[in-house]
């Protein structure tokens, strides 16, 4: 089981990254999926979340951040507009069977995850 997830750098603030995750050795599309971001010295929070059809973003990326799947490619994406530089974070994504949608946006809940990806949001 791997998920790797790609697509992070330097942007200055209010640029765009799209990051990527490729799924493999797991039937994906059985599973929810998420991006969580870290930044130091806070906790993992959701970022956007995925399961059966119904989709969580966070309040603070609301109408900024959208998360889309590909499932035939084992893909989950999250494009990232009008970046601010408390979006500066690594971001991880997840997948986890059988989400109970109350805790879509738990890390606990998630059963693999990929290396983080760093985004640095800084002029």
């Amino acid at each position: 089981v791997q998920l790797q997830a790609s697509g992070g750098g330097l942007v200055q603030p209010g640029g765009s990254l799209r990051l990527s995750c490729a799924a493999s050795g797991f039937i994906f599309d059985d599973y929810g999926v998420g991006w969580f971001r870290q930044a130091p010295g806070k906790e993992r929070e959701g970022v956007s979340c995925s399961s059966d059809g119904s989709t969580y973003y966070a309040d603070s990326v609301k109408g900024r951040f959208t998360l889309s799947r590909d499932d035939v490619k084992g893909m989950v994406y999250l494009q990232m507009n009008s970046l601010k530089p408390e979006d500066t974070a690594v971001y991880y994504c997840a997948a986890g069977n059988s989400i109970i949608l109350s805790q879509l946006r738990a890390p606990s809940v998630y059963d693999y995850w990929g290396r983080g990806t760093l985004v640095t949001v800084s002029s």
